[in-house]
């Protein structure tokens, strides 16, 4: 593993997981060197095989040592596949959506994506206990043509794992008195 300077961080937004890093990893699934420059920062795991606080460890090489989010590639479960509804459980509780879908949108104003967002629960469903620990969804909408019906592509979702802590999240930062017109004055 090659070391990264001082100040180094993986804060992508939510176009470019999406649009980048997602639509790449399904258009180019046979590509070796494709997949492997992207699984070094985002790598295949089913997440839901695991406990959230298990995640970080196993999180691409580049991103090892952040310690506010964590990117993961979850594949679509044989359940999804014929139809049914995607098996969040875990061995000490789940993962329950939170809120409606939304969509991500790119710079031109074009959908690209869905977003879910959840919440990870310790113990059974309904009666678990809300935990701090949070993950965004993302799957891709495939559009063949200007004239075609917008598909959601369900073959891989890309997921944003994080704890909260009370601070805005780190990849939510900006700034913002410069976003509400208010500049600082010497």
């Amino acid at each position: 593993m090659e070391e990264m300077p001082p100040g180094f961080r993986f804060y992508p937004t939510e176009e470019e997981l999406v649009s980048f890093y997602l639509h790449n990893k399904l258009e180019h699934n046979n590509n070796n060197n494709n997949n492997n420059s992207i699984s070094r920062v985002i790598p295949l795991l089913d997440i839901y095989n695991l406990e959230p606080w298990q995640l970080p460890k196993h999180c691409g090489e580049l991103c090892h040592g952040d310690p506010e989010q964590w990117f993961f590639f979850a594949p679509r479960h044989e359940r999804e596949v014929r139809g049914g509804k995607p098996r969040r459980t875990t061995g000490t509780g789940y993962w329950k959506a939170t809120g409606s879908p939304s969509y991500v949108h790119s710079s031109a104003g074009k959908v690209i994506g869905v977003k879910k967002s959840m919440v990870f629960y310790k113990g059974k469903a309904p009666t678990g206990t809300k935990t701090k620990w949070k993950m965004n969804e993302y799957r891709a909408i495939k559009q063949d043509g200007p004239t075609s019906t917008p598909k959601l592509q369900h073959e891989l979702s890309l997921c944003r794992v994080y704890v909260v802590s009370g601070s805005r999240r780190a990849f939510d930062r900006r700034p913002t008195a410069v976003a509400e017109g208010d500049f600082i004055k010497d």
